[in-house]
């Protein structure tokens, strides 16, 4: 006997068996995961291509094309999909639809103009330009920052016309004040951050861009005026 079979026998231990092998399949598993989710990738971002394409092109509602190739993927990956509908910030779409609903059912009504068409009336010029920048500030924290450029920038023409304010300035002090506060919550951008963040994270971003529109709401459009509107270099 030798020294090795005397030692284990005297120890008492007994030879380890041989680990099994995996199967064939099991092998072809990890392989087959990886190649789908390669091809859902890859079909994703033709979808994405397929969107921007259609959106620049064509006459075409985005939403309703974004929705139909959300199908379409749908159909081709039914797991992946099904994973994906459970992370979607549903609140977070539903406060969106809703705001944005209500900013509209206000331009219906005509609210946004009628803003506009009083602060016309103020014979302080300067103090009418500084209202219409806040105007902008808090409509544009809750729709869209470009058409509320195009519905105030034509209330803004009476007082433009008496020369006391250059057009270019106050428009340039409009376009600021509207487009710095996207980072709200209610906004765009501010609402695709909330929706891809962490769930346990969601709320504190959710008050920090809060707090961070109602900032910018606040201060940004007194300083556009100051530095744009009052020297009146522009």
């Amino acid at each position: 006997m030798s020294r090795a079979s005397a030692s284990s026998a005297a120890s008492g231990s007994r030879p380890r068996a041989a680990a099994p092998r995996p199967s064939p399949a099991a092998r072809r598993r990890p392989r087959t995961r990886c190649r789908r989710s390669t091809r859902d990738k890859i079909l994703t971002l033709i979808g994405i291509v397929s969107l921007i394409v259609v959106a620049l092109l064509f006459d075409v509602d985005v939403g309703f094309v974004a929705l139909s190739i959300a199908g379409v993927l749908s159909l081709i990956a039914p797991g992946a999909s099904k994973a994906a509908v459970g992370k979607v910030a549903w609140p977070t779409v539903l406060l969106i639809c809703g705001i944005v609903m209500y900013v509209g059912l206000l331009e219906e009504l005509g609210t946004i103009d009628w803003l506009g068409d009083q602060v016309a009336t103020i014979s302080a010029v300067l103090i009418a330009a500084l209202l219409i920048l806040y105007v902008g500030g808090v409509v544009s924290a809750f729709a869209s920052t470009t058409g509320i450029l195009g519905a105030l920038i034509p209330l803004a023409v009476p007082f433009l016309e008496t020369g006391a304010v250059g057009a270019v300035g106050l428009i340039i002090a409009l376009s600021i004040s509207s487009s710095v506060v996207d980072s709200s919550p209610f906004s765009t951008s501010g609402a695709l951050t909330v929706a891809n963040t962490p769930d346990e994270h969601r709320d504190y971003v959710f008050k920090r861009l809060m707090q961070w529109g109602l900032t910018m709401v606040l201060i940004i459009p007194p300083i556009a005026w100051l530095i744009f509107v009052v020297p009146g270099w522009l």
